[in-house]
């Protein structure tokens, strides 16, 4: 199996081989004081059930069941049944370790199903500024705004650490992101796993386990947006602009997950590697309608994250109803079925009428058109129609006020009877009294009579259709 281009980050405190031996060391130390204990498991034992909060490995085979593969090194492991949760084999299942950029699965399970994909963003130099040194970029720039789903695409093939910090910013920040992955894990019942930073970066503290990681994957996969952007092995990403044209070009971007593509039925997930974590590898792969999980975390070569993951695949597919589970993987508290109410990626449930409105009243430029009974077309003539009267109305009182202001003073032997003004000689004067033929009186006045008419005749006819 072909071993992956090294995206190696600043070591912290020692070489590789050293931080291997030290972490093996400290992981033997936390099993003997029943570190992991605490983490992934409560007062009735570890999550997933008793068997895998054991050390070493664990399978239950039944007649006829193959061995599993001869040369398995990943210090952490674990094969399970997508569909029903069953964990088919595993070992150290709940042991915490770095998780390196397979974290970026809880992070996608928090905050992919917040954004549409088709939404444009444009970065600022503080959404970059504290991206760790020597991470993984897929190549976002200050500046430049970028879709959605290029961004995610970023994340998941070229597991791009600038667009994880991107996303994140919109999600709030860095800090409520951490947060808000925190509080996802809990409700996946993923309860050995630490989140320090969003991307997987090397940070004090940060860990999961073979068996989190595993539940990230399969939450994940019931999203059709995570599932598409795990399964792309090839894309175009937004590039900078041309100094000479103006002209923004873009660029491809591969996926580094060296299994898709390469593994027959191989759906995703997510691969990472950095000095402190190692290789850490999730995938899924189909197969006769069977759906396989698997997790393998830090075996002695970077490269070999690959060829184990293959083999407990293989193994997995041929030992369908061979071996017994030796447990079962935690179902989502938040929804335990896809696309109940609350599930990820699930709309939240569509409020009343009354209650939407209460609770975002429309500005004027927002609302629909008014319409009458079940035929929107009605709206334009009623509108019309309100308006010109209206107008008319208005201009028929103000005329009046202003003939009377206009009119002469009655001489105290005159009869008493109406006051009528005298009318100019000729007929230019274009300031008349009701009935004369220039301004808005007149004819001009008859003719929007007969408009305002006509259009409410017109609203009347359509309504009764």
């Amino acid at each position: 199996m072909q071993s992956i281009r090294a995206r190696r980050k600043p070591q912290q405190q020692s070489p590789y081989v050293t931080r291997v031996a030290a972490g093996a060391a400290a992981s033997a130390l936390v099993l003997a004081v029943g570190a992991p204990a605490a983490l992934g498991q409560d007062a009735a034992g570890p999550v997933g059930g008793e068997r895998l909060g054991r050390p070493a490995v664990q399978v239950a085979p039944l007649a006829g069941a193959p061995a599993l593969p001869a040369e398995l090194t990943g210090r952490s492991w674990l094969v399970a049944d997508a569909a029903t949760g069953e964990v088919l084999a595993a070992r150290d299942a709940h042991l915490p370790l770095p998780p390196a950029s397979t974290l970026k699965m809880l992070f996608a399970d928090t905050v992919l199903p917040k954004f549409d994909r088709s939404v444009e963003h444009r970065v600022t130099p503080a959404e970059l500024a504290e991206v760790g040194a020597g991470s993984s970029l897929v190549g976002v720039k200050e500046d430049l705004s970028y879709r959605v789903e290029d961004l995610w695409r970023g994340v998941f093939l070229s597991s791009g650490n600038d667009a994880v910090h991107v996303l994140a910013h919109m999600n709030g920040g860095i800090r409520q992101t951490v947060a808000e992955m925190q509080a996802r894990a809990g409700t996946l019942q993923a309860r050995d796993t630490k989140v320090v930073s969003p991307d997987g970066y090397d940070m004090d503290g940060q860990v999961s386990s073979a068996y989190d990681l595993t539940l990230f994957a399969r939450a994940g996969l019931r999203n059709a947006d995570f599932r598409s952007y795990c399964a792309t092995r090839t894309a175009r990403f937004p590039g900078g602009l041309d100094k000479l044209t103006g002209l923004r070009g873009s660029f491809d971007i591969a996926n580094t997950d060296r299994l898709l593509g390469k593994y027959p039925g191989l759906i995703g997930v997510k691969n990472g590697y950095t000095t402190n974590a190692g290789a850490t590898f999730t995938g899924a792969a189909e197969r006769d309608g069977r759906t396989l999980l698997v997790t393998v975390m830090h075996p002695e070569a970077q490269g070999k994250v690959y060829d184990e993951a293959a083999a407990l695949l293989d193994w997995g597919f041929s030992a369908a109803g061979k071996v017994q589970p030796v447990g079962q993987l935690a179902e989502d508290t938040a929804a335990t079925t896809p696309g109940a109410p609350g599930a990820p990626g699930t709309p939240a449930p569509a409020a009343s009428a009354p209650e939407a409105a209460a609770a975002t009243p429309l500005q004027p430029w927002t609302r629909p058109p008014l319409s009458s009974g079940d035929d929107p077309g009605l709206a334009p003539a009623v509108w019309t129609a309100a308006v010109l009267g209206t107008a008319l109305a208005a201009w028929g009182t103000a005329r009046t006020a202003a003939r009377r202001r206009a009119a002469p003073a009655a001489s105290p032997a005159t009869a008493p009877g109406p006051v009528r003004p005298a009318l100019p000689a000729h007929g230019g004067g274009g300031s008349t009294a009701v009935g004369g033929a220039t301004g808005i009186g007149g004819r001009g006045r008859h003719g929007l009579t007969r408009r305002a008419r006509a259009l409410a005749r017109t609203a009347r006819a359509r309504r009764t259709r």
